[in-house]
């Protein structure tokens, strides 16, 4: 197989065995315990029904782990998608979802093709820190409704209105269900650790609340009460109808997904490498989600991407192969085939329970306590993510949260970026570049350039005539610390010459690295400048200078 499209389970099945299948047998039905409740959660936190959450599970479960680029990658539904789907839903319908849900696969699997997986990692910190808290808030505030039991149909989906709605609807809480769901989040917060590895206390808190309500009869809300149950088979093939009027409108709300998607299974892979100390092909693991999120819409199925808590758990569980993965796909589709008429009695004061768990669990809580110590330019791409996050939306917030990042890095490297005047008094370079025992010529100036040559910094080299208050015959500007130049600062060193030369005077170019060099010959400026004025190091930039004030002498 072309080494361009190799999925991890190949090379994992060359060398396989008995024992290794064992443990990833063992991890697999531990996952696939873990994500019911999940995938049911996240299903009906979507806006859609939790069967829905199960398919995905399911669908991209088998997909994400047969063709990724990770041994260990757990893909199913998540918390990162949730806010994103029911804001989809409430505006556009199920169908535009499977469709946007769609367009963003094919987006990722372009990702994948093109080699964008290692690209993704350069996604600043301060934005994924306030996007995914400004996520775990929202998420949070969507199981309000049925962890109290309100009578509130729908929920709004702008987080002020939705706010604003349950509160005045507060008079119509359920105390029982409120009590079913304190209890619920108080055995999984506080299930021993020693337990959780085989027993996870969701599981425990799953079984308890709904054996609970079925033989007590409480007078809560269901999913046999809301939904009407799971059914006991996979959906059949349907290809959701496009509306062409809506693909515009989808595009940002895909990309969003597809962002988000290539994010979380990213920093999952990479997390889990560190726990078995292997190492993943992000652009596999990118083809391979794209492959899951097109895939499971044609099944009734919602977005998906890599799950950092189940891959965890998988790897704890001694998973070391897909197998594992596709073992808890297979698990979660034998639970629904055998066990979906139960389903039916699980309280969704539980499930609020559980996503609020999740929400808790997934938002970086101490970025907050430590915010005084960060720079103020990431606590402002920080602070500004998590905010458009939480009142506005979150593509809106991904969108502003990188720009502002970028327009900060500029003007980071900007201020980095220096030239300063060079005498004998405060030359600190080495011998090859230094003028420190070496006679300058009168009527030559030398000039250092220090940093990256870019728009942002490009007005300090149009300046540099004017600080130095003289105007030299002739100008030597030092670039070898000059490691990279972009068009717009070779614009103003292109001005700075054409100032320079309409006076009579010369400019000289002492020891320009490769990039600098290369950008400036393809554009034609080595031929303006005169390749003679090109020079390797400063004693050749002073024979040049002594050669031209000879020329203007004579």
């Amino acid at each position: 197989m072309s080494k361009f499209f190799q999925p991890k389970l190949v090379s994992c099945l060359e060398h396989y065995s008995w024992t290794q299948f064992s443990a990833d047998l063992a991890a697999g039905i531990t996952v696939g315990i873990v994500a019911l409740p999940l995938a049911m959660a996240f299903g009906i936190a979507s806006g859609v029904a939790p069967a829905a959450g199960i398919f995905t599970a399911i669908i991209a479960g088998f997909i994400i782990s047969g063709l990724g680029g990770s041994r260990v990658q757990i893909g199913g539904p998540t918390g990162a998608f949730v806010v994103i789907i029911y804001g989809i839903v409430q505006k556009y319908g199920l169908a535009d979802l499977a469709v946007c849900t769609m367009m963003a696969g094919c987006i990722l699997i372009l990702m994948g093709v093109s080699r964008m997986g290692t690209i993704i990692r350069y996604i600043p910190r301060p934005v994924t820190v306030g996007f995914t808290n400004g996520i775990a808030v929202l998420i949070f505030s969507t199981q309000i409704k049925d962890f109290f039991g309100l009578h509130l149909d729908p929920v709004p989906a702008d987080f002020v209105e939705k706010m604003g709605a349950l509160y005045q609807h507060v008079s119509s809480y359920n105390p029982i269900a409120f009590a079913l769901a304190a209890v619920s989040a108080a055995v999984i917060f506080f299930w021993p650790k020693s337990l959780a590895r085989r027993l996870p206390g969701s599981i425990v808190a799953l079984v308890l609340a709904t054996t609970a309500t079925a033989y007590f009869h409480l007078p809560v809300e269901t999913i046999g009460s809301r939904f009407g149950g799971i059914p006991q088979s996979l959906p059949p093939f349907h290809f959701p109808e496009v509306s062409w009027m809506h693909i515009h409108d989808l595009i940002r709300p895909a990309t969003t997904i597809a962002l988000l998607a290539a994010i979380e299974s990213l920093l999952s892979a990479v997390v889990a490498d560190g726990m078995i100390d292997g190492r993943h092909d992000s652009n596999q693991e990118l083809m391979a989600q794209g492959m899951a999120n097109i895939v499971c819409p044609l099944f009734g199925g919602i977005p998906a991407t890599g799950a950092i808590a189940r891959t965890a758990t998988n790897i704890r569980n001694g998973g070391r192969t897909p197998v594992a993965g596709i073992i808890h796909a297979i698990t979660l589709l034998v639970i629904i085939l055998a066990a979906a008429p139960l389903a039916k009695f699980i309280p969704l004061a539980t499930l609020s329970a559980v996503l609020m768990v999740v929400a808790f669990n997934m938002g970086e809580w101490r970025e907050f306590l430590l915010i005084r110590r960060l720079p103020a330019s990431d606590v402002l791409v920080l602070l500004t993510t998590f905010t458009l996050t939480v009142v506005f939306d979150l593509t809106l917030a991904v969108e502003v949260g990188m720009v502002l990042a970028a327009m900060l890095f500029i003007r980071r490297v900007a201020d980095m970026t220096q030239v300063t005047l060079v005498n004998e008094e405060s030359e600190t370079e080495g011998e090859q570049h230094s003028v420190r025992g070496k006679e300058v010529p009168p009527g030559v100036l030398v000039f250092r350039v220090f940093g990256v040559l870019m728009f942002g910094a490009e007005d300090k080299l149009e300046n540099l005539l004017l600080h130095s208050h003289q105007e030299p015959e002739v100008t030597i500007l030092g670039m070898h610390k000059v490691l990279a130049m972009d068009s717009t600062a070779l614009d103003a060193l292109e001005r700075l010459y054409e100032k320079i030369h309409r006076r009579g005077k010369h400019l000289i170019l002492c020891g320009p690295h490769t990039q600098p060099l290369f950008l400036m010959e393809k554009a034609g400026f080595v031929d303006q400048i005169g390749l003679e004025n090109f020079v390797g190091d400063m004693d050749d930039a002073l024979v040049r200078a002594r050669q031209i004030l000879g020329q203007k002498a004579d």
